[in-house]
């Protein structure tokens, strides 16, 4: 294993995730959902407290992992996710409330998200955090980007998709999607940029102007 690999996996298991994030996280394995890494979570969450979010978007509830670990950065937040799966999202309610988090701070929107997000009032949120159809997801940031509010951000888990996104022998439509949205966003006055090789890649946007 090379430096920056035990580097990488130091970064990864040096965070202790609290117990209602590893219950979560449990019940996500046994659901078949792959749910970020809690050092992506504890990123998240120091960009939450770091903002002051107080309005968050969540595109892709799954069980709940990263919509705890944003309410855990934000302990005054309201967050609205958006996922296709009410069943999901009816198991992540559950996550939630035994994390003490009060209903009135998580409110759960079942849809696809690209028939809901048109419908999100602009300029009005402090993140847009995405973890969802990776075929989608330059879609999302664009919609994201017209959500948040000068100075908010928008948060892209999986940006260097299981490792594949810096191989140049990859080349599948997903693949090719994540560096088709890192070129535009690497040249674009717009955003300060930022990606990070915590987890499986995350890409951070900070919206300088409308």
């Amino acid at each position: 294993m090379s430096d920056k690999d035990l580097s990488w996996k130091f970064a990864e298991e040096f965070v202790i995730e609290p117990a209602e994030m590893a219950v979560a996280r449990q019940h996500s394995l046994e659901h078949g959902i792959e749910a970020i890494s809690p050092a992506v979570g504890a990123q998240i969450a120091i960009l939450a407290a770091a903002s002051r979010a107080a309005t968050i978007i969540e595109i892709g509830t799954g069980l709940g992992v990263s919509g705890l670990w944003l309410l855990r950065g934000a302990s005054a937040a309201v967050l609205t996710s958006i996922d296709a799966e009410l069943d999901y999202q009816q198991l992540a309610r559950k996550s939630f409330a035994a994390a003490g988090i009060p209903a009135n701070r998580v409110r759960l929107i079942a849809g696809h998200a690209l028939d809901v997000l048109p419908r999100m009032n602009e300029s009005d949120y402090d993140i847009v955090f995405i973890d969802a159809d990776p075929q989608s997801v330059i879609e999302y940031v664009e919609h994201g980007l017209r959500m948040v509010r000068p100075g908010g951000s928008v948060i892209v888990a999986h940006a260097l998709w299981r490792g594949r996104v810096a191989d140049p022998a990859q080349r599948d439509d997903t693949v090719t999607g994540y560096r088709a949205l890192l070129r535009e966003i690497a040249g674009s006055d717009a955003v300060i940029s930022a990606l990070s090789p915590v987890g499986d890649g995350l890409l951070l946007l900070t919206k300088v102007s409308d």
